[in-house]
Formats: C-alpha cells, structure tokens, sequence
C-alpha cells in the first residue's frame, strides 16, 4: 500500500464516485483505457480487490470500500492543508495612492500606519497624476482637490503649501535659472507654476518629481517645492515666503464600498493622525 501513489488514489476516488471509466474520464480529462489500466495497477499495488466490473459499470468491492473510506479522510487532509497553505495569501491589502510628494511621506511613516500586530498587507503606490477610483487603483487616495462626484467617501485633512527653494551654497539672486517638472510629467498646479511664470529661465527640467529636489540641491536653479519635502533637505534654502495660490486642502478618500473594511478604515484614521500630527510642517510653518 505504500506504493500507491496519491495520483492514482485520487483517479480511484473519482471511479468509485461516478460508477464507471467514462464518467470519470469527463470528469478528470484522462481517457478511460488509460484510467483502467491505472486501476489495475492499483489493485496489484494493493494486493486487493477494489472493484466487481460488469457492463453496468465499475461497483466497489468490500476492500474498495475500506480504501474509499481511507482516501477521502487523506482528501480531507489534503485539502486541510491547501486551506492552511493558502492563508498566507489570504491577508487582505490596502493600497495607498498619492502623488509622487506624499508617496515618499507615506513610505516612510508606514510603521505609523500599520503595526506589527495588524494582519492586511500594504501597498504604497505613487500615482502622480492623480487615483482614479473608477478602475480602482488604489482602496485609499489622498489628493489635492475634493472629488466633485463618484461613489466615494471623503475626509478633509491639511493645508499643503509651497515656496521656491534653491541649494544653500547659491547666493539669491535675480538672474538664477530654474529648475522645473517637465510638461508632460506636469498635473498639479505646483507643477506647472515655474512654466507658467518663468518658462524662458528654465534651463534644466525632468520628468520625475522625485528628481527635482536632487536637481536643486546639485545647484541648477531654483525650483518649487513642497514645504514639507524642501524644508527637510540638508543644503536647500527657501527664497521668499510661501506661495498662497499653491497652497491646497489634502483629502483622504475611499470607494465608498471600501471604507467599512476594518482595515481600510484602520488606515485612514492613521493616515489622519499622521498627516494632523505633522499640520505645522505642511502648512509651511517652520519650528
């Protein structure tokens, strides 16, 4: 019996169920001479007789019976243990979407958002033209303008404000040159600003925001950035006050049939905590 293998105990857990070879064969996609050849050997395997065959089909002998009984409690435990195997999988997720700014925030305030002891998954994704829930990108997005429609559940957070920043080992002066996200890479109005008011001194730009405060701290030109990302750079200085008409509400946002999730739910209490507990530093208020 130890050389029976689990293959062919599964092929004769299927005859014994349908009662004959074709029966069985529609149900596993193998022919039904090859599953008769294959009971056969079983029998040989086991030294026992497991089927009476007759033309009306395969019916189990009593030594069939004892088998069936044996195999479908190791089917039972098979399948215990894909339950068990499958667990690993089965913790739910919750995606964070944001632009390319708060996506590096999130990243690393994460051990804020989900301890050690919460069982989901997390998923930081930079989306820097915006989370479009229609085809779900994200469970939760924070964005810089309140959606006007779409089945979504909304949450007032911060005021995000912005200045121009230049490397600390530049003098201030008139004639600098600027620094800029490129137009194609361009969504928000922060991005657009420096095209839009100083396009003819522009003499270095990029299609990654993640690269425009290394541009500027390498000594290219002044550029614009958020306050809470310039003013945590080592080697960048602020050049004048904020900039108001840059300044926008931060919403946190959930599909509407996301947010009664526990764990969706969980993050943005946390993500609200989060981004209050740091208000000071977005609005632009130094210490």
């Amino acid at each position: 019996m130890t050389d029976a293998g689990w293959d062919d105990l599964k092929l004769f857990l299927h005859v014994a169920s349908e009662g004959a070879l074709s029966a069985a064969a529609t149900r596993t996609g193998i022919s039904a001479p090859t599953i008769g050849r294959r009971m056969l050997a079983l029998e040989r395997t086991t030294g026992r007789t497991l089927f009476v065959r007759s033309q009306q089909g395969y019916r189990l002998a009593p030594d069939g019976e004892t088998l069936l009984e044996h195999v479908r409690a190791m089917q039972k435990t098979a399948d215990s243990i894909a339950d068990w195997k499958a667990q690993a999988f089965a913790m739910p997720i919750v995606s964070i979407g944001t632009d390319a700014w708060l996506s590096g925030f999130v990243s690393e305030h994460t051990s804020e958002i989900r301890g050690k002891e919460d069982l989901f998954r997390l998923c930081c994704k930079s989306l820097h033209k915006g989370v479009d829930f229609t085809y779900r990108e994200a469970d939760v997005g924070i964005v810089n303008r309140r959606p006007e429609s779409g089945n979504v559940a909304i949450r007032r957070s911060v005021a995000v404000a912005h200045s121009i920043y230049r490397a600390s080992g530049l003098a201030e002066h008139e004639t600098m040159p600027w620094v800029s996200i490129g137009t194609e890479s361009s969504h928000s109005p922060a991005d657009k600003w420096v095209f839009q008011h100083h396009e003819a001194h522009i003499r270095t730009w990029t299609n990654s925001p993640e690269l425009l405060p290394k541009l500027i701290v390498a000594g290219n030109g002044r550029g614009v950035l958020p306050c809470f990302i310039g003013d945590e750079l080592p080697g960048l200085v602020r050049e004048g006050g904020i900039i108001s008409e840059l300044t926008y509400t931060m919403w946190i946002i959930a599909n509407d049939d996301d947010r009664h999730r526990p764990e969706v739910r969980q993050v943005i209490e946390r993500l609200d905590a989060l981004f209050k507990g740091q208000a000071k530093r977005f609005a632009g208020h130094k210490a």
